[in-house]
Protein backbone atom coordinates (compact mmCIF):
# COMPACT_ATOMS: atom_id res chain seq x y z
CA UNK A 1 0.00 0.00 0.00
CA UNK A 2 1.60 3.60 -1.03
CA UNK A 3 0.11 6.86 0.26
CA UNK A 4 0.78 9.76 -1.88
CA UNK A 5 0.23 12.95 -0.48
CA UNK A 6 -0.22 15.49 -4.03
CA UNK A 7 1.02 18.97 -2.67
CA UNK A 8 1.88 22.65 -3.86
CA UNK A 9 1.10 25.50 -1.89
CA UNK A 10 0.76 27.31 -4.65
CA UNK A 11 -2.58 27.21 -6.34
CA UNK A 12 -3.64 26.64 -9.45
CA UNK A 13 -0.65 24.53 -10.74
CA UNK A 14 -3.06 21.56 -11.71
CA UNK A 15 -3.02 19.50 -8.25
CA UNK A 16 -6.50 18.49 -7.53
CA UNK A 17 -6.47 17.28 -11.24
CA UNK A 18 -3.49 15.03 -10.82
CA UNK A 19 -5.27 13.57 -8.13
CA UNK A 20 -8.59 13.30 -9.74
CA UNK A 21 -7.15 11.93 -13.63
CA UNK A 22 -4.12 10.17 -11.72
CA UNK A 23 -5.87 7.85 -9.09
CA UNK A 24 -8.68 6.82 -11.56
CA UNK A 25 -5.93 6.12 -13.93
CA UNK A 26 -4.39 3.50 -11.37
CA UNK A 27 -8.34 1.99 -10.74
CA UNK A 28 -8.19 1.46 -14.34
CA UNK A 29 -5.27 -1.11 -13.92
CA UNK A 30 -7.36 -2.77 -11.52
CA UNK A 31 -5.78 -1.09 -8.46
CA UNK A 32 -7.94 -0.68 -5.28
CA UNK A 33 -7.60 2.90 -4.49
CA UNK A 34 -8.98 5.73 -2.07
CA UNK A 35 -8.57 9.51 -2.43
CA UNK A 36 -9.08 11.56 0.18
CA UNK A 37 -9.95 15.56 -0.68
CA UNK A 38 -7.80 17.09 2.24
CA UNK A 39 -8.96 20.74 0.93
CA UNK A 40 -11.87 22.75 2.75
CA UNK A 41 -12.91 23.59 -1.57
CA UNK A 42 -13.69 20.36 -1.97
CA UNK A 43 -12.71 20.72 -5.50
CA UNK A 44 -11.78 16.71 -5.91
CA UNK A 45 -14.74 15.69 -4.20
CA UNK A 46 -16.71 17.97 -7.15
CA UNK A 47 -14.21 16.32 -9.38
CA UNK A 48 -15.54 13.02 -8.93
CA UNK A 49 -19.41 14.35 -9.08
CA UNK A 50 -19.41 13.66 -4.87
CA UNK A 51 -21.06 17.07 -3.10
CA UNK A 52 -20.90 16.28 1.04
CA UNK A 53 -21.15 19.77 1.85
CA UNK A 54 -23.98 19.18 4.41
CA UNK A 55 -22.94 15.21 5.17
CA UNK A 56 -20.59 13.80 7.29
CA UNK A 57 -16.97 14.00 5.80
CA UNK A 58 -13.51 14.35 6.47
CA UNK A 59 -14.13 17.20 9.38
CA UNK A 60 -16.47 15.48 10.98
CA UNK A 61 -13.51 11.78 10.66
CA UNK A 62 -10.52 14.09 12.20
CA UNK A 63 -12.54 15.50 14.93
CA UNK A 64 -14.00 12.27 15.89
CA UNK A 65 -17.78 13.06 15.07
CA UNK A 66 -18.01 10.35 12.87
CA UNK A 67 -16.99 6.94 12.17
CA UNK A 68 -15.25 6.11 8.89
CA UNK A 69 -19.04 3.57 7.32
CA UNK A 70 -20.59 6.90 7.58
CA UNK A 71 -17.76 9.21 5.18
CA UNK A 72 -16.81 6.64 2.95
CA UNK A 73 -18.38 7.09 -0.33
CA UNK A 74 -17.73 4.45 -3.21
CA UNK A 75 -17.32 6.11 -6.95
CA UNK A 76 -18.52 3.78 -9.22
CA UNK A 77 -18.01 5.26 -12.02
CA UNK A 78 -14.08 5.90 -11.57
CA UNK A 79 -14.15 2.57 -9.78
CA UNK A 80 -12.39 3.78 -6.49
CA UNK A 81 -13.12 5.44 -2.79
CA UNK A 82 -13.46 9.04 -1.87
CA UNK A 83 -13.31 10.36 1.99
CA UNK A 84 -15.11 13.69 0.59
CA UNK A 85 -14.62 17.27 1.93
CA UNK A 86 -16.70 20.22 2.72
CA UNK A 87 -15.89 23.83 3.72
CA UNK A 88 -16.22 22.77 7.41
CA UNK A 89 -12.63 21.36 6.82
CA UNK A 90 -11.12 24.95 7.73
CA UNK A 91 -12.55 24.30 11.07
CA UNK A 92 -10.04 21.73 11.72
CA UNK A 93 -7.27 23.77 12.66
CA UNK A 94 -9.45 25.40 16.06
CA UNK A 95 -10.45 21.82 16.86
CA UNK A 96 -7.07 20.08 16.89
CA UNK A 97 -4.47 22.19 17.60
CA UNK A 98 -3.55 21.97 20.63
CA UNK A 99 -4.86 18.34 21.25
CA UNK A 100 -2.19 15.73 22.02
CA UNK A 101 -0.47 14.15 18.53
CA UNK A 102 -2.87 16.31 16.96
CA UNK A 103 -0.94 15.74 13.94
CA UNK A 104 -1.52 12.39 13.88
CA UNK A 105 -5.02 12.44 13.45
CA UNK A 106 -5.01 11.64 9.65
CA UNK A 107 -2.56 8.79 10.34
CA UNK A 108 -3.95 7.11 12.59
CA UNK A 109 -7.79 7.08 10.55
CA UNK A 110 -5.74 5.66 7.65
CA UNK A 111 -3.50 3.57 9.38
CA UNK A 112 -7.18 2.04 10.17
CA UNK A 113 -7.89 0.86 6.14
CA UNK A 114 -5.00 1.33 4.99
CA UNK A 115 -5.18 -2.48 4.00
CA UNK A 116 -8.08 -2.14 1.99
CA UNK A 117 -6.21 -0.37 -0.60
CA UNK A 118 -3.36 -0.18 -2.58
CA UNK A 119 -3.12 3.12 -3.05
CA UNK A 120 -4.18 6.23 -1.30
CA UNK A 121 -3.88 9.88 -2.70
CA UNK A 122 -4.57 12.79 -0.62
CA UNK A 123 -5.40 16.09 -2.18
CA UNK A 124 -3.45 19.30 -0.11
CA UNK A 125 -5.13 22.64 0.69
CA UNK A 126 -3.14 25.11 -1.65
CA UNK A 127 -1.12 26.40 2.08
CA UNK A 128 1.47 25.14 4.01
CA UNK A 129 -0.97 25.12 7.51
CA UNK A 130 -2.27 22.47 9.35
CA UNK A 131 -4.10 20.40 7.16
CA UNK A 132 -0.58 19.87 5.10
CA UNK A 133 0.85 18.97 8.35
CA UNK A 134 -1.82 16.73 8.89
CA UNK A 135 -1.43 15.09 5.09
CA UNK A 136 2.49 14.98 5.49
CA UNK A 137 2.69 12.98 8.92
CA UNK A 138 0.19 10.17 6.98
CA UNK A 139 1.69 10.08 3.86
CA UNK A 140 4.47 7.58 2.49
CA UNK A 141 5.34 9.49 -0.32
CA UNK A 142 4.73 13.35 -1.70
CA UNK A 143 4.32 14.22 -5.41
CA UNK A 144 4.39 17.79 -6.37
CA UNK A 145 2.94 19.79 -9.33
CA UNK A 146 4.90 22.23 -11.35
CA UNK A 147 3.36 24.55 -13.83
CA UNK A 148 4.85 24.80 -17.05
CA UNK A 149 5.43 28.57 -16.87
CA UNK A 150 7.22 31.47 -15.48
CA UNK A 151 7.30 31.76 -11.11
CA UNK A 152 6.63 27.90 -11.42
CA UNK A 153 9.32 27.48 -8.67
CA UNK A 154 8.00 30.13 -6.48
CA UNK A 155 7.34 28.50 -3.60
CA UNK A 156 8.77 25.29 -3.96
CA UNK A 157 11.83 25.61 -1.76
CA UNK A 158 9.40 26.91 1.00
CA UNK A 159 7.24 23.67 0.66
CA UNK A 160 10.38 21.80 0.79
CA UNK A 161 12.03 22.83 4.26
CA UNK A 162 7.98 21.99 5.28
CA UNK A 163 8.41 18.42 4.13
CA UNK A 164 12.22 18.12 5.54
CA UNK A 165 10.53 19.52 8.91
CA UNK A 166 7.67 17.10 9.38
CA UNK A 167 10.34 14.42 8.29
CA UNK A 168 12.48 15.43 10.87
CA UNK A 169 9.76 16.06 14.01
CA UNK A 170 6.41 13.90 12.99
CA UNK A 171 7.09 11.47 9.91
CA UNK A 172 10.71 10.16 8.55
CA UNK A 173 9.39 7.65 6.36
CA UNK A 174 8.40 10.73 4.27
CA UNK A 175 10.03 10.52 0.48
CA UNK A 176 9.85 12.70 -2.19
CA UNK A 177 8.03 10.77 -4.87
CA UNK A 178 8.97 13.38 -7.90
CA UNK A 179 8.15 16.24 -9.34
CA UNK A 180 5.05 16.29 -11.96
CA UNK A 181 5.15 18.92 -14.88
CA UNK A 182 1.98 20.28 -15.01
CA UNK A 183 0.15 22.93 -18.09
CA UNK A 184 2.27 21.80 -20.37
CA UNK A 185 2.54 23.58 -23.82
CA UNK A 186 4.45 22.18 -26.94
CA UNK A 187 3.45 24.90 -28.98
CA UNK A 188 5.51 27.18 -26.33
CA UNK A 189 9.25 27.87 -26.11
CA UNK A 190 8.19 29.00 -22.63
CA UNK A 191 7.05 25.15 -21.92
CA UNK A 192 10.06 23.90 -23.00
CA UNK A 193 12.79 26.41 -21.10
CA UNK A 194 10.61 25.78 -17.94
CA UNK A 195 10.87 21.75 -18.70
CA UNK A 196 14.57 22.20 -18.92
CA UNK A 197 14.80 24.23 -16.05
CA UNK A 198 12.88 22.11 -14.00
CA UNK A 199 14.79 18.72 -15.24
CA UNK A 200 18.33 20.92 -14.71
CA UNK A 201 17.35 21.33 -11.30
CA UNK A 202 15.38 17.78 -9.55
CA UNK A 203 16.85 15.68 -12.41
CA UNK A 204 15.73 11.92 -11.91
CA UNK A 205 13.02 13.14 -9.73
CA UNK A 206 11.26 14.59 -12.21
CA UNK A 207 8.36 12.21 -13.68
CA UNK A 208 9.47 11.32 -17.76
CA UNK A 209 5.47 12.24 -18.50
CA UNK A 210 4.29 15.48 -18.46
CA UNK A 211 0.69 16.82 -18.24
CA UNK A 212 -0.13 19.03 -21.14
CA UNK A 213 -2.78 21.69 -21.48
CA UNK A 214 -6.21 20.38 -22.23
CA UNK A 215 -9.46 21.94 -22.61
CA UNK A 216 -11.09 18.37 -22.03
CA UNK A 217 -9.08 17.86 -18.85
CA UNK A 218 -10.65 21.51 -18.03
CA UNK A 219 -14.49 20.71 -19.04
CA UNK A 220 -14.38 17.19 -16.87
CA UNK A 221 -15.22 18.66 -13.49
CA UNK A 222 -17.99 20.56 -14.69
CA UNK A 223 -19.68 17.19 -15.46
CA UNK A 224 -18.46 14.92 -12.03
CA UNK A 225 -16.24 12.88 -14.39
CA UNK A 226 -12.85 12.68 -13.97
CA UNK A 227 -11.40 13.72 -17.76
CA UNK A 228 -9.74 9.99 -17.73
CA UNK A 229 -13.01 8.91 -18.40
CA UNK A 230 -14.94 11.93 -19.74
CA UNK A 231 -12.52 11.88 -23.01
CA UNK A 232 -10.24 8.70 -22.46
CA UNK A 233 -9.00 9.49 -25.68
CA UNK A 234 -8.22 13.39 -25.56
CA UNK A 235 -4.07 14.21 -24.92
CA UNK A 236 -4.53 14.67 -20.84
CA UNK A 237 -6.03 11.16 -20.77
CA UNK A 238 -3.52 9.59 -22.39
CA UNK A 239 -0.49 11.06 -20.04
CA UNK A 240 -2.63 10.08 -16.61
CA UNK A 241 -2.86 7.07 -17.79
CA UNK A 242 1.26 6.83 -19.29
CA UNK A 243 1.98 8.39 -15.51
CA UNK A 244 0.33 5.88 -13.49
CA UNK A 245 2.18 3.23 -15.78
CA UNK A 246 5.02 4.77 -15.13
CA UNK A 247 4.02 4.77 -11.15
CA UNK A 248 3.52 1.14 -11.15
CA UNK A 249 7.30 0.87 -12.97
CA UNK A 250 9.40 3.16 -11.16
CA UNK A 251 7.79 2.77 -7.46
CA UNK A 252 5.84 -0.55 -7.43
CA UNK A 253 8.49 -2.61 -8.62
CA UNK A 254 11.36 -0.73 -6.13
CA UNK A 255 9.00 -1.41 -3.41
CA UNK A 256 8.85 -5.62 -4.02
CA UNK A 257 12.76 -5.31 -4.27
CA UNK A 258 13.46 -4.16 -0.82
Amino acid sequence: MTKIAVVNQKGGVGKTTTVVNLSTALALENLRVLVVDGDAQANASSGFGINRRNGKNLYHLLIGKANIDEVLVRVESANLDLIPSSPDLIGVDTELRGKPNWELALKNLLDNISSNYEFIFIDAPPSLGTLTVLILSAAEYILIPVQAEYYALEGVAQLLETVHYVRRTINPKLKLMGFLITMYDKRTKLSEQVEEQIRGIFKEMVFSNVIPRSVRLAEAPSYGIPGVLFDPLSVGAIAYRNLAKEILEKFVKREANV
